[in-house]
């Protein structure tokens, strides 16, 4: 086993006491989501925070205002249900950041019992979805052999009411717990699902919907009142997310229209008779809520920037998690009469803030492509380092949103560009699924357009480009490495695909379906075609100093692909480094993302010399 040169993690970063102090405070200043309630005991909620140094699941009883830690594990935990009553806290047990493992759960009162197995009988795996009823537990497992939807009528043995060998998941559980929607893609298409009712009773299909080729649909929620089985689903007719409901007792639909740019997503206020939709242009997010009677469309007033997650309470409240560019997260209650309030705030010391991204909208191959870019407050006119950062997914998208990452860059003297290329989500299918059949160079193509905007618009000193991203985004950057060499001055990736034909070989089977679908096959019936689109055809042009960041348990991007980059690095006599750490697919831990953010800029520094 070749030995690979360690990175440099310093501490600190950086010589001024200032500037070392704030970027850290912006990764340690105590943060938290948006809580979730109980929905037969909306005083009792659950959150995720940051509070202790690892983000971990915390109780709230707004009844008396007590907050607890309700996990502790070294890597953090991210998935985490409240059931119905409010009674007992679920939560998604893995080994390590594998995402491998069980649901458990345990009192919403400590008791001073350890969790327990919440459903006997169901089998380890990774989690495809979980359904908390009064009466009725439904959980999704997916594994090598497929997925497999367990369902436990009034805490009695589990048994199986769905199973396939192709990628799918459970989404939602109606309110009257007769009913069950899954997602499916027993049609060879996991990124374009169709949707499937099952009775609870006898696990028997009552009503199926897809809409053909290339047009997925998503579950979002059964109606909230009981005796109403609609069911409020994504669709993309026209081009764009946008809005349905599924009676599916009578099978019948009737879509929603909204005259909005952009794409849409929505849930449903407690009473069913309106709608409230998050609504997504050119990186940011607004509010609207929307009357199913009448169609009346009214905007909600929150701050420009981007919205995390919202939701309705019993009285009429939107709560809300936002943040833009410059203002780390806020948790905001808007009351029905038009009052706003900060809902919740971590105790300790706030994030400081960062600079506002502009947008810049560049023509390329495929399209007008959008990007956001800053600079550091103060930077003289002319051509600054600039680090083109790319967002993962591919499925995702950069926004106006606070990120202390992207705040480091800039207390490093970075000009920063985010690109929303080819495969990003919030302008449209076509623009996301445009890298379908070519993944990889065709995001690169837009990236490239963008860079040369950056440098002939004297943005960017070509001659010190760094291009960095996490998980698709570090595939991105090894992949534009060896393909755009002449671009790129450094290079930083994080738990990428590395080499494509072995990360499907170990990676988890949801991804070799995602993979299937995006790429039109499988490496057997493929390929030429995952070696054209793998980093590792094109390791012997890299040219820039490379560090790689992987995690020892990522299901995603796992680590044997990573070492099989390395080698060849290694063989070419590359400058490289590499930093590794025990856990999957990113970390939960702040002190660890401290010190892969730290060596990921002090790499860049050294290498260009600043």
């Amino acid at each position: 086993m070749t030995t690979h040169p360690a990175a440099v993690v310093p501490n600190p970063l950086f010589t001024d006491p200032e500037t070392e102090a704030r970027w850290r405070a912006r990764f340690t200043a105590p943060r938290m989501s948006a809580p979730s309630w109980a929905e037969n005991a909306p005083d009792r909620n659950l959150y995720l925070s940051n509070a202790d140094g690892v983000w971990e699941v915390y109780a709230w009883d707004r009844a008396d205002d007590f907050h607890r830690k309700v996990t502790d594990r070294p890597n953090g935990t991210s998935h985490y249900r409240i059931s119905p009553d409010g009674e007992s806290i679920w939560w998604f047990a893995d080994h390590d950041g594998d995402e491998f493992g069980l649901w458990v759960n345990e009192p919403f009162a400590a008791d001073g019992r350890d969790a327990w197995t919440a459903v006997e009988g169901v089998p380890a795996g990774y989690s495809a979805g979980l359904e908390i009823g009064e009466d009725v537990t439904a959980v999704g497992v997916s594994t090598d052999d497929g997925t497999s939807v367990w369902l436990s009528r009034k805490g009695g043995a589990a048994e199986v009411v769905y199973s396939h060998e192709n990628d799918g998941g459970l989404d939602a559980l109606s309110k009257d717990e007769t009913l069950l929607v899954i997602s499916h893609s027993e049609h060879g298409d996991s990124r374009h699902p169709a949707l499937r009712v099952l009775s609870v009773e006898t696990g028997a299909a009552v009503a199926e919907k897809w809409d053909g080729e290339g047009k997925g649909l998503g579950t979002i929620a059964f109606s909230p009142v009981v005796g109403d089985n609609r069911v409020l689903v994504l669709h993309e007719r026209r081009g764009r997310e946008e809005l349905l409901l599924w009676d599916v007792e009578a099978d019948t639909e009737s879509e929603i229209v909204v005259d909005l740019p952009g794409e849409i997503v929505a849930d449903w206020y407690p009473d069913a008779t309106a709608l409230l939709l998050v609504h997504t242009f050119e990186a940011r997010n607004t509010l609207y809520r929307y009357h199913l009677m009448t169609g009346e469309l009214s905007q909600l007033d929150t701050p420009h920037g981007t919205i995390g997650a919202a939701a309705v309470r019993p009285d009429g409240t939107v709560e809300y998690s936002w943040s833009s560019a410059a203002h780390p997260p806020v948790i905001r209650a808007l009351a029905a009469d038009g009052a706003e309030r900060v809902l919740l705030e971590a105790e300790g010391a706030k994030a400081p803030g960062s600079q506002d991204v502009a947008d810049v909208f560049v023509d390329g191959p495929g399209g007008r492509v959008h990007a956001l870019v800053a600079r550091p407050a103060g930077a003289p006119d002319g051509p600054l380092p600039t680090v083109f950062s790319l967002h993962g997914g591919p499925q995702s998208a950069d926004e106006d949103r606070f990120s202390g990452y992207r705040a480091v860059w800039l207390d490093a003297g970075f000009a920063v560009v985010h690109v929303n290329y080819r495969g990003s989500t919030g302008y449209g299918s076509a623009w996301r699924d445009a890298i379908e059949g070519r993944p990889g160079l065709t995001e690169l193509a837009d990236v490239a357009a963008v860079h040369d905007w950056a440098v002939e618009s004297g943005f960017a000193n070509p001659a010190k480009c760094v291009v960095n991203g996490a998980s698709w985004g570090g595939y991105l950057s090894l992949l534009a490495l060896g393909t755009q060499p002449e671009r790129w001055a450094v290079g930083t990736s994080m738990i990428p695909v590395a080499d494509y034909l072995a990360a499907y070989e170990d990676e988890m089977e949801p991804l070799r379906a995602f993979d299937r679908a995006l790429f039109g096959g499988s490496p057997e019936e493929l390929p030429d075609l995952y070696r054209e689109c793998s980093p590792l055809t094109y390791v012997d042009a890299v040219r820039a100093p490379v560090l790689v960041l992987a995690g020892e348990n990522d299901p995603r991007c796992p680590i044997r692909q990573i070492d099989n980059y390395l080698d060849r690095l290694a063989e070419n006599g590359s400058v490289y480094e590499v930093y590794r750490w025990n856990a999957g697919h990113g970390s939960l831990v702040i002190d660890e993302s401290l010190k892969q953010t730290a060596a990921e800029v002090a790499f860049a520094l050294r290498h260009l010399g600043e």
